[in-house]
């Protein structure tokens, strides 16, 4: 039976009340209780306008937080008049202790690796425990994670020029809507291998509390089942993310770590960047709103939150760098360092070649055989860049048709075009592919003869940054300086 709380008390109320507001709610913490009562707003993405609707609010926010929370989150509470009639409802709660606030310890500088480890343990738990369905997995998909952007970024346009810079919000869009479009095939298998489930929705610092046996986890995403119900590395990432806002980017890390491991949850380093972007976005949506309520110095930390949406949004932005040139110019080597630095997967025609049938004339530098060769190079790239992998292309890149191929892939799913060709005065690539050859050290066929060969043969390359391989250390740092964000 719920409990009734008297719009007017009789008596005044002598023990000290703290009052805490959000955008959307205001919480009362009075002795070992918490009273949260919905705001009256219509903020696009919820409506509380009415008494109903708080009403349904309020029950949904105690069935919900129940699911990790059930000893928090004791009863719907019913504000009445002195005639009895209902005037609003509330949800009553047990007062958790502030100094066990997961960001108040954060900000004080304590230790809480083994709170977040357990923390991780939970929520693997919980997501293995969690709904699933048709519906709930289709949330996760391209299309839901579209919609969900395409929304946020539309609710933020009020925003342009006010608390948010115009060209970090149009990038932000850009490189948002560029990755869910290219990462189609990605998400598509994730949501239906079971990844997308009815989860928290909202896990920030601020609602997690460090208990003596477990931590709590509070204030769930109550008003939207759409917007609950996402992919679980998403879930968490909204934590990681708040981690880092607290300047704890470390602990972030640790706790997805955390969280992979007991979940078993395959991670995509690029996924993970997108997801901590997303969530740096609706905090930055969030915080606008309360910059327009007048709450002294949200403004700055909005922009300060788009900053961080769009470092996580290049950092996971998928690339497609083409490292090309004449044979023995260095084009190896500096690919294989470029794929170890960013972690790309690497393909080279050199390896392609090999693991394909011989031509039927021998010739393995062959027109037929060139072609079939970058062919399947580029259906592995990609394969590789749906699915949210950058790549690291080992070819001459001689021809111009073959180059405009990889464009095309790279277009096809919205990833970045890096294209560089190294650059080595003739007779020193020719005695090195000889040299390489003669002591098979390469999975390269070419000689100093075939080397010649295909070096004059190319195609000019215009559009490629030159890189002068003379020094392998000077060469990388040159194509990572060019790899550097715009």
């Amino acid at each position: 039976m719920s409990e009734q709380v008297p719009a007017t008390a009789p008596e005044p109320v002598r023990a000290p009340a703290t009052l805490r507001e959000t955008h959307s709610g205001v919480v009362v913490l009075l002795g070992d209780r918490a009273y949260k009562v919905k705001k009256p707003v219509d903020l696009g993405f919820l409506d509380f306008t009415t008494t109903e609707a708080r009403h349904h609010a309020c029950l949904r926010e105690l069935e919900l937080n129940r699911r990790l929370a059930p000893d928090v989150y004791l009863d719907l509470a019913a504000v009445v008049g002195s005639d009895g009639h209902v005037l609003d409802h509330l949800v009553l709660m047990r007062r958790m202790p502030e100094e066990l606030r997961l960001s108040t310890m954060v900000l004080r500088g304590d230790d809480v690796e083994d709170h977040l480890r357990a923390l991780a343990r939970l929520m693997a738990n919980f997501h293995a425990g969690a709904e699933r369905g048709r519906r709930i997995a289709a949330e996760g998909g391209p299309a839901g994670l579209h919609r969900r952007w395409s929304d946020n970024l539309r609710e933020s346009e009020e925003f342009r020029g006010r608390f948010l810079d115009d060209g970090t919000l149009t990038e932000i869009g850009r490189l948002a809507l560029g990755y869910v479009a290219g990462r189609g095939p990605l998400l598509a298998e994730r949501a239906a291998a079971g990844l997308t489930v009815d989860g928290h929705g909202d896990l920030i610092a601020d609602d997690v509390f460090c208990l003596p046996d477990h931590p709590r986890v509070l204030d769930c995403l109550d008003f939207s089942d759409r917007l609950r119900w996402v992919d679980v590395l998403d879930d968490v990432a909204f934590l990681a993310m708040d981690l880092e806002r607290l300047g704890r980017p470390d602990l972030g890390e640790r706790f997805l770590a955390w969280y992979a491991e007991f979940s078993g949850t395959p991670t995509v380093v690029s996924l993970q960047h997108h997801y901590l972007a997303y969530r740096a976005f609706v905090r930055t949506k969030v915080t606008c709103i309360r910059a327009a309520q007048g709450v002294a110095d949200s403004a700055g930390k909005a922009q300060a939150l788009a900053n961080l949406t769009l470092r996580h949004l290049r950092a996971g932005e998928p690339k497609l760098v083409l490292v090309g040139g004449a044979p023995g110019t260095g084009k190896t080597t500096l690919a294989a360092a470029l794929a170890d630095h960013l972690g790309a997967v690497l393909l080279s025609t050199d390896v392609v070649r090999r693991e394909l049938v011989d031509p039927p004339d021998g010739d393995r530098y062959g027109a037929q055989a060139k072609a079939a060769v970058y062919r399947a190079l580029l259906a592995r790239t990609r394969l590789a860049l749906e699915h949210g992998e950058s790549v690291v292309a080992d070819a001459t890149w001689g021809d111009e048709a073959f180059r405009l191929e990889a464009g095309r892939v790279a277009a096809d799913t919205v990833s970045r075009l890096v294209p560089l060709e190294c650059r080595l005065a003739p007779d020193i690539a020719a005695e090195r592919a000889q040299q390489r050859w003669t002591a098979g050290r390469s999975a390269s066929d070419a000689d100093a003869v075939v080397a010649a060969r295909l070096a004059a043969e190319r195609d000019p390359w215009p559009d490629a940054t030159p890189v002068d391989t003379r020094s392998a250390a000077d060469a990388l740092r040159t194509a990572l300086s060019l790899l550097a964000p715009d």
